[in-house]
């Protein structure tokens, strides 16, 4: 069996945890003797039993690919859309069936809301993930394969046996420095409570408003 991955956002301009999740996907297929190849669009000779994409693929792609006789499997990331509301997320919802209602096929079509009905599996990472790609996309719940990401194994060795259980010193946050994540908000946060935060991460840019409101919040601590 030979699996595909594709993905719409190169590396090197959206790096974060979902680079992680694809690398160490690829590399725990491959530790069980499945064939992985990144897929090479330019390549017409390229062959392939199933798609892995990262992402959300169009309606279309998914039937190219079917037509092809290739599954295709899906993974997205919902952590947007997990962070909002219930009443933010029933708005969002209202406006998408009344979009698919009224305004022209070709339009939602770059949306790529049907792909959640046309992938042969879908991947979530968590439960939330997965009640979320069927209430708001009308995913099947018997496509829809929950899947956690996997913890290293240096975090369960002996390295780490000897540090105390107890409640520690510093709060530590390992996120890409972007307005998803609340990194200003728990920095905000941990100044009031007078915890000492360290945060390990970078930005998508070092000019991105968000950034530049983070470096204001840490100069303005004190050192707290």
């Amino acid at each position: 069996m030979k699996v595909l991955f594709d993905h719409p956002n190169p590396f090197l301009l959206a790096h974060g945890g979902f680079q992680i999740q694809i690398e160490q996907t690829k590399k725990a297929l491959e530790e069980i003797g499945i064939e992985v190849e990144w897929l090479r669009w330019w390549d017409s000779t390229q062959s392939g039993d199933i798609i892995h994409y990262f992402g959300r693929p169009s309606g279309a792609y998914i039937d190219f690919a079917h037509q092809k006789g290739i599954k295709v499997v899906m993974s997205e990331l919902l952590t947007g859309l997990g962070s909002r509301s219930a009443a933010q997320r029933r708005l969002q919802k209202g406006l998408t069936t009344l979009s698919q209602k009224l305004l022209p096929s070709s339009f939602t079509a770059k949306l790529a809301w049907k792909a959640y009905q046309k992938a042969d599996a879908i991947v979530a990472l968590t439960p939330w993930e997965k009640q979320l790609m069927v209430e708001m996309f009308d995913a099947s719940p018997y496509d829809v394969h929950v899947i956690p990401n996997g913890v290293e194994d240096v975090f369960f060795g002996p390295s780490i046996s000897h540090l105390p259980s107890s409640r520690a010193d510093y709060l530590v946050c390992t996120a890409t420095i972007t307005e998803r994540k609340k990194v200003v908000e728990l920095t905000e946060a941990a100044i009031l409570a007078k915890t000492p935060v360290w945060i390990i991460g970078t930005p998508y840019a070092k000019k991105d408003p968000y950034y530049l409101r983070f470096l204001d919040v840490v100069r303005g601590s004190g050192g707290l």
